[in-house]
């Protein structure tokens, strides 16, 4: 993956921090830099997006190792 999609992924996941949504990473609290570090790092694996919302608001955004057994 390009240094330029994992900037992109970074950017993105900063503008949601800074809502105050909370970024978890494996079922661990995170940030964008570890988030975009683990996901470009990891080439091999899929992470899947999870939004938790509560009464309609986005409250975490949560990335899971998919695996495909």
């Amino acid at each position: 993956m390009s240094n330029d999609r994992k900037m992109q992924l970074f950017i993105e996941l900063q503008k949601i921090e800074q809502k105050g949504i909370t970024l978890w990473l494996e079922g661990l609290p995170s940030n964008s830099l570890g988030i975009a570090d683990a996901i470009f790092v990891n080439e091999e694996c899929s992470y899947m997006r999870d939004y938790i919302y509560d009464e309609g608001v986005l409250k975490e955004l949560r990335f899971d190792r998919v695996s495909f057994n």
